[in-house]
């Protein structure tokens, strides 16, 4: 196995005494950002304490993965892909955040069993709402998270399926996939009438099992396997589809996610899932 170090600033004494503790025969630059690659590492339990400590991204990853080996990634949007959750700041323009983020908060710690439920309560605040609202939030806050680009970009080079899959809205999908050039999305649409939002959704809600279904589905039309498949999600809603990946990323994410996926990114941004591959 190599231990992959990342972090916003990565002392190189740090790196040697990680080194020390894993056996680790070298130690070499990644290519993308403040990180390095610990040759020939051994797994000790000590080293996920010491990189906490140090303000440290870790991962032990097989000295034979290559980005190339893989064919699909799936990914989710809201607090993933961009910094924001889309609904929290269409319902702060509407004068009620705080009602539908605690909803938003509990549903993505798991809290709450029903998802659906919750998204179809979230959205009933908003009836009544210009629709204009969405755009504002579009313009005015909503970007990319640091290295979504440049991440977007190498898997795309690498002829790699992007799938975007989000329990948000196809007005800010539709936008990111023309905007980044990804292959497909899933979302749900929110009904809108006399330019008002009605407080509903249109078609079936995207939930946790329905990105499951759209990664299965991709994944079968494609003839992949589960180990070409890289996901990449932040909340208690994406773990269904992470876990049918074989390299599960959880970015930024929540306790409950980082415990059930394959690495986490809590430092570094996107495009540091890039050097969990060789």
């Amino acid at each position: 196995m190599n231990l992959v170090i990342q972090g916003i600033d990565v002392a190189t004494g740090d790196l040697k005494q990680l080194a020390k503790m894993t056996g680790a025969v070298r130690i070499e630059r990644c290519a993308t950002g403040e990180a390095f690659r610990l040759l020939q590492a051994a797994a000790q339990d000590g080293v996920a304490d010491y990189c906490a400590r140090a303000g440290l991204d870790f991962a032990f990853v097989p000295d034979t993965r290559r980005l190339a080996d893989f064919r699909l990634l799936v990914m989710d949007m809201d607090s993933t892909l961009i910094n924001i959750e889309c609904i929290d700041e269409i319902a702060d323009i509407a004068g009620l955040k705080s009602e539908v983020a605690a909803i938003t908060a509990a549903a993505m710690r798991g809290e709450i069993a029903d998802y659906i439920e919750s998204l179809r309560r979230r959205v009933a605040l908003l009836t009544g709402l210009d629709a204009g609202a969405l755009q504002r939030v579009h313009d005015e806050r909503l970007a990319l998270n640091p290295g979504a680009e440049k991440l977007i970009r190498e898997i795309k080079h690498a002829g790699i399926h992007t799938l975007l899959v989000s329990g948000g809205f196809t007005f800010f999908t539709d936008r990111l996939k023309a905007r980044l050039g990804i292959d497909e999305t899933r979302s749900n649409e929110l009904e809108i009438a006399d330019g008002k939002l009605t407080g509903k959704l249109l078609g079936p809600v995207i939930d946790g099992n329905a990105k499951r279904a759209a990664l299965l589905q991709t994944r079968d039309r494609l003839g992949l396997s589960r180990t070409q498949i890289i996901a990449l999600g932040d909340g208690a809603n994406d773990l269904a589809f992470m876990a049918e990946a074989g390299v599960s990323v959880a970015y930024h994410a929540k306790p409950v996610v980082r415990e059930r996926t394959t690495h986490a990114l809590d430092h570094v941004g996107l495009d540091g899932v890039l050097n969990l591959f060789s």
